[in-house]
């Protein structure tokens, strides 16, 4: 029954601090944060320990799949390198350079032990993600954070255990055969693929599973297994669990628009949303109630905390120090890519296609086909760089964004129990976090308000680019009308005169159905939802338009259908 008060208790305090924290402008894993402390202040509170495995195998996977079921897909392909460089060399880097000052710093700190603690210090939290969010930057910054926060965890956590396992070998407290001795390139290597062949096959697998479900209730109880789906057997087959998961909620976000139904769509993203709200929320707020008894540690143990705040500022210097220079190095090379000559080059090979003879094979049709679509893909990856250069302000932010979370608390409490000065390592691992978590989850917002990124223009893009899009849609339904018979629900054709009324009124539809044909024109107009939707689909897979403009245009045609049946519900 206390834990029963406990949990009830921690839903109340999440669910006001996260509606609490935007009338004070921070984000609200920091109230949650500064309400653990608070709590964990108090004489009468005693915070029980919790095993860090029910984090990283309870907690990650779910949140992982959350961000990536939403992640844009689209923008997350254009700029997959300069992802993967955040998330793979500069994890790497990063770990090397703290392991340098960690050694020098902490007498007697085994090498290995002092790159598994810059493992840990490495991956970034998807909380600056939504501080960006919330102050309207560039999409292309948001991506950027998004993607580095969802793969980085994989490159720390397989780096951690290598590291974890050499230094278990050198103090003989392993065998070479238990101590992982492949080697780290070849562990992540092996890691990353099981974890897409896995996560890859999972995901195709929840797509048409649940599109054969149409209980509501069952369908979603499969949804919230599957990031655990992915992430068991990856990890059982040496895999990272936390990529397959990742990747599982890519294909899992692709393919919703295809095979799910409205109602399915809009039932994931509450439910995950509410999901995500409550496992990070009570990450947060656990971190702040444990700060307590890791303090008291150190006093018993290092004669204070003095040492442990003196080692975790440095170690924040360095961390920002080293993204600062590579992120300087990515803008300087993205920037370059967008001022290339690929146009001139993209231009030449259109003429070559265009000037090229009708082909008689159909093979050769199809690979003309093909060609004009990845041409036409390229151009629009061009003028996605050029619409959204990368400049020295969006480094700024990128770099400043970088906060320590989650995977940080959890992964520091994985080190083994008879590590030498357990207690130091692990406070400097959470003084970083949190002061990773105060320092830029506060200042975010200001500096984002004082480089003044977002503009006016910036709007009207928007608008620009969703008026285009729903012109296309629109164009899609008067084909529909004019290219084919349409049909009833009962395999009847609806009468012309009412093709040729909608069709006269496709760019301006009626509101309401008051004429004797209403029940026809409600399922003409669903007949018409599905050409849409069908035009969607095939944008979605050119590039032309951004995966915002796809999804809120997708989430209009989702509402139009579900109010369409429930007024053909009511007509019986």
């Amino acid at each position: 029954m206390e834990y029963l008060v406990v949990a009830i208790l921690a839903v109340v305090v999440i669910a006001l601090g996260t509606a609490i924290a935007p009338k004070l402008n921070v984000a609200g894993p920091l109230v949650l944060v500064l309400v653990g402390v608070g709590v964990g202040l108090l004489p009468f509170v005693e915070i029980p320990e919790i095993d860090p495995e029910w984090i990283l195998v309870g907690v990650l996977p779910p949140l992982l799949y959350s961000a990536a079921v939403a992640l844009p897909a689209i923008e997350f392909r254009r700029d997959f390198g300069p992802i993967a460089g955040l998330s793979f060399l500069l994890v790497i880097l990063s770990s090397i350079v703290l392991a340098v000052f960690f050694v020098l710093v902490i007498p007697g700190l085994n090498p290995a032990i002092a790159v598994a603690l810059g493992a840990i210090l490495s991956p970034t939290d998807a909380v600056a993600t939504s501080i960006v969010k919330r102050l309207g930057v560039s999409r292309r910054v948001v991506t950027m954070l998004e993607g580095e926060s969802l793969l980085n965890d994989a490159t720390a956590l397989v780096l951690l255990r290598t590291m974890v396992a050499a230094a278990a070998v050198a103090t003989g407290g392993a065998a070479a055969e238990d101590g992982v001795g492949v080697g780290f390139l070849p562990a992540f290597a092996w890691g990353v693929l099981i974890a897409v062949v896995v996560g890859g096959i999972v995901g195709y697998l929840n797509l048409r599973l649940r599109s054969l479900i149409g209980h509501s209730a069952a369908n979603t109880a499969i949804g919230f297994v599957i990031p655990f789906a992915a992430y068991l057997p990856t990890e059982h087959l040496g895999g990272s669990g936390l990529v397959a998961a990742v990747v599982a909620g890519i294909v899992t976000g692709q393919g919703s628009a295809r095979w799910f139904t409205p109602e399915q769509r809009m039932s994931d993203e509450h439910n995950w949303r509410t999901i995500e709200l409550m496992l990070e929320g009570a990450v947060f707020l656990l971190m702040g109630l444990e700060l307590k008894q890791i303090v008291e540690g150190n006093i018993e143990n290092h004669d204070g905390i003095g040492t442990g705040l003196g080692i975790a500022l440095g170690a924040f210097v360095i961390i920002v120090v080293v993204r600062a220079a590579y992120v300087s190095v990515l803008v300087w090379a993205q920037s370059r890519r967008a001022r290339g000559r690929q146009r001139e080059r993209l231009a030449r090979i259109g003429e070559r296609l265009d000037g090229a003879e009708p082909a008689d094979d159909p093979r050769r049709q199809r690979r003309l086909a093909s060609m004009r679509s990845r041409l036409a893909r390229a151009v629009s990856d061009l003028n996605y760089y050029q619409a959204s250069p990368l400049g020295w302000k969006h480094g700024t932010v990128i770099v400043w964004a970088g906060m320590r979370g989650v995977v940080t608390l959890a992964a520091a409490q994985t080190l083994p129990r008879e590590t030498p000065a357990r207690e130091l390592l692990i406070f400097v691992a959470f003084a970083v976090a949190i002061g990773s978590l105060m320092a830029q989850g506060f200042t975010l917002p200001w500096l984002v308000r004082m480089l003044r990124l977002r503009s006016p223009e910036d709007h009207q893009l928007d608008r620009a680019e969703q008026s285009a899009l729903d012109g296309e849609l629109r164009e899609a339904a008067v084909a529909a009308m004019t290219g084919a018979t349409l049909r009833r629900r009962d395999g009847e054709p609806f009468p012309d005169d009412l093709i040729d009324i909608v069709s006269a009124r496709m760019y301006d539809p009626p509101d309401d159905e008051t004429t004797a044909s209403a029940r026809d024109l409600l399922e003409l107009r669903l007949v018409l939802i599905e050409a849409m939707r069908r035009r969607l689909n095939e944008l979605s897979s050119g590039g032309e338009y951004s995966t915002p403009a796809l999804r809120h245009a997708l989430a209009e045609l989702d509402a139009d259908e579900l109010s369409l049946e429930l007024r053909l519900d009511d007509q019986g």
